[in-house]
């Protein structure tokens, strides 16, 4: 066969948009090797495109057996050795081994970040054969054909070694870390109960777990203080308007009663009219976080969906490479380019109308960098595919801020006048938006509300109509939730922005949190007990942000990996030691932890017959059928049982029936959307139900 260049992409979906953006016809011959695809393309030398399936790499530990720690020996070693569900990465490894055998030339076309270069270079190194360092870089920020020819015409002479170190300093300290806490923290409580549970914490998983179990415990032990306040309105010319009371709280109900007595039913003065115009600047262009933030605000996504949304929004040369921090724009992408090509969707043709006959497009940037990627923004192409609901969204609001940013800055006109009743002052609020700017690209994505007062002018005389007392409490701090979660990870300096949502994720599989407000667990309690007893370290915002900053030295060749490496198992070594003498005592209380857990996973709710046991998901000792019983059942006390699903699985809701009041289920399903059940046969609403079907059914008698 004759030789050619082998192009290795991230993705396969990456390998089919650069073989065709690279094919001189735009035609490549696609085959398939033992179910793995890849790409002839045409050029003027032949090219062969293939990709992977993310990493086919990862680290893995040196000896026999998991029963034991330290562990401080380890290689990188093909996934499907290590992981049970990762087969299909053999065939992968197996046919990029074969095309690399009649290869000259080798690009490495993954992802222009950490994780992209490391995925490239471990393909270069090992299923290739040593030709890390003869390969040439792709380096591209968007899948469009012109971005795609430009970096293929253009490469950089040798791989992005310290993206490479960075990158396999951070998957080593992190296995360090995870396997070696992890696996003591699960043999402990393995060795003390006999059982196994999977239990796991990690460098960057400790701290914020940390964060959240911390604001968990400020919620629980606040305590509310009691507040009073005055709500009041006015009648301006028969408009009734709401009035705030210039002490917005009183410490003693006397005081606000004797405010409320001296000025209901009486009339006021306007004493003073303030107006005020402020500018406000347009938004500044999406990183990576800012996108995820939004998402969340506007649409409910967690940072996870959006990140995920985002990456087939670039796959499909939409948007550019989402995983950034950069908060700039550079003029090279082509500002107007891209808006001739957004002005083809009808949705985007006046606005991009609008920008055109700006004389000099010059975006608003915030002050983050990022040396591999600008800000996301849109690439100008238009879908070739129909695009789902969630996809048109974070589309729609890409292209709206890439827009928003080049706007002029908004005007808004605050108005405050300030009305005396009996020397007691209440101020009417208004404001308007003089002047749209920005904001009418950035539509329907704008949270500003306007509030119009009618004509106003000083001494002018107002009712006041109803003035009230109301009875309030102190609230604690919020809780956090994914998006408000990783803007605290940020801000710590922990992660990175390709990691955070995952490491999220993980606390919620792991079970040590759960819901939207996110609520610690008590095995998530537990767990930080257990490490800030033990092994402090673990959760230290401070030593993780420290192995974060000695990374980034590394990718800024300041800093060597063997040296953090070093330090880091030095680190362990101690924390270790001390997990191991406190061995037993560990395993007893997550053992408990675990069991509570569990409990806690399949508790239903009060019993309605015998009303001292609980309701549970329990399992019959004969058929292992499930089904709700009394926690009495198998005292013979009460024998209150309830039928369930046999397939899929279901989860208690820890919320009452509409109908009836009694607990409720969710039911999954494969292939099925969830629904919520109420066993109670004697529901209202199962009644009302029978009823309809009853109704209809008779009806499709009457018309036979």
């Amino acid at each position: 066969m004759e030789k050619y260049t082998l192009i290795i992409t991230e993705k396969p979906s990456a390998a089919q948009r650069i073989a065709y953006a690279l094919d001189q016809e735009g035609k490549p011959e696609k085959v398939e090797d033992k179910n793995v695809p890849y790409f002839l393309v045409k050029r003027d030398k032949p090219l062969i495109v293939v990709s992977a399936l993310g990493h086919l790499y990862t680290v893995a530990h040196v000896g026999k057996g998991r029963n034991y720690y330290p562990a401080f020996h380890f290689k990188w070693v093909p996934r499907y050795l290590v992981e049970k569900n990762a087969k299909q990465v053999r065939l992968w490894i197996e046919v990029i081994s074969k095309l690399a055998q009649n290869a000259e030339e080798f690009i490495d076309a993954c992802d222009y970040d950490i994780e992209g270069s490391l995925i490239g270079y471990c393909l270069f190194k090992y299923a290739c054969v040593n030709k890390q360092d003869i390969a040439k870089r792709m380096k591209f920020s968007t899948l469009t054909k012109k971005a795609l020819e430009k970096s293929y015409s253009k490469p950089l002479p040798k791989l992005d070694f310290r993206l490479i170190e960075a990158g396999r300093t951070r998957h080593e300290v992190d296995w360090l870390y995870g396997i070696n806490i992890s696996r003591a923290l699960t043999l402990a409580a393995k060795r003390w109960s006999g059982k196994y549970a999977t239990l796991s914490t990690g460098r960057v998983q400790g701290p914020t777990l940390k964060f959240l179990v911390d604001r968990e415990k400020s919620i629980r032990s606040f305590v509310p203080t009691p507040y009073w306040s005055i709500r009041a309105t006015v009648d301006l010319k028969g408009t009734i308007l709401e009035v705030e009371h210039e002490k917005k709280t009183f410490e003693k109900r006397a005081d606000a009663e004797a405010v409320m007595r001296t000025c209901k039913g009486n009339t006021g003065q306007i004493e003073r009219i303030e107006e005020r115009r402020t500018q406000q600047k347009p938004p500044i262009p999406f990183d990576l976080g800012a996108l995820q933030a939004e998402a969340y605000s506007l649409f409910g996504y967690s940072p996870r969906r959006t990140s995920s949304i985002a990456e087939r929004l670039y796959l499909g040369a939409l948007i550019s490479y989402p995983r950034t921090s950069s908060q700039k724009l550079p003029s090279v992408i082509g500002y107007r380019a891209i808006l001739r090509g957004l002005g083809k969707e009808r949705a985007y043709k006046r606005l991009v109308s609008i920008l055109l006959h700006v004389g000099e497009l010059k975006p608003r940037e915030g002050p983050k960098e990022d040396s591999a990627h600008p800000a996301v923004y849109p690439t100008g192409n238009t879908p070739d595919r129909s695009l789902s609901s969630s996809e048109r969204r974070v589309w729609d609001l890409v292209v709206r801020r890439f827009m928003a940013v080049f706007g002029e800055p908004a005007i808004k006109q605050s108005m405050k006048a300030t009305l005396n009743v009996n020397g007691h002052h209440f101020y009417l609020r208004g404001k308007r938006i003089l002047k749209e700017g920005w904001m009418k690209f950035y539509k329907p994505y704008i949270r500003a509300k306007e509030v119009l007062l009618p004509p106003l002018k000083e001494g002018e005389s107002m009712e006041l109509k109803e003035v009230l007392c109301e009875d309030r409490f102190t609230k604690p701090l919020p809780r956090y939730n994914p998006s408000s979660m990783l803007k605290k990870m940020e801000e710590k300096g922990i992660g990175t922005k390709a990691t955070r949502a995952d490491i999220i994720e993980t606390l919620y599989s792991r079970k040590y949190i759960a819901e939207e407000r996110i609520v610690v667990s008590d095995l998530g309690f537990d767990i930080i007990d257990v490490l800030h007893r033990y092994c402090p370290g673990v959760i230290s915002v401070k030593l993780t942000r420290e192995l974060e900053e000695k990374m980034e030295r590394i990718q800024a060749g300041n800093e060597e990996r063997e040296k953090v490496l070093i330090d880091a198992v030095g680190i362990l070594k101690p924390i270790l030691e001390g997990l191991k003498q406190s061995e037993a005592v560990i395993g007893k209380a997550l053992s408990e932890a675990v069991q509570r857990s569990r409990i806690q996973e399949r508790l239903v709710g009060g019993c309605p017959t015998c009303h001292t046991g609980k309701l549970m998901v329990l399992y019959s000792r004969k058929t292992r059928k499930r089904f709700i019983g009394c926690t009495n059942y198998f005292k013979n006390i009460c024998r209150t049982s309830f039928p369930l699903p046999q397939r899929g699985t279901v989860k208690p809701l820890h919320k009452p029936c509409t109908g009836c009041g009694w607990p409720t289920l969710i039911v999954q399903m494969k292939g099925r959307r969830p629904w919520t059940l109420c066993f109670n046969e004697g529901c209202p609403k199962k009644e009302e139900r029978r009823k309809r079907l009853a109704m209809q059914m008779l009806q499709q008698r009457g018309n036979k």
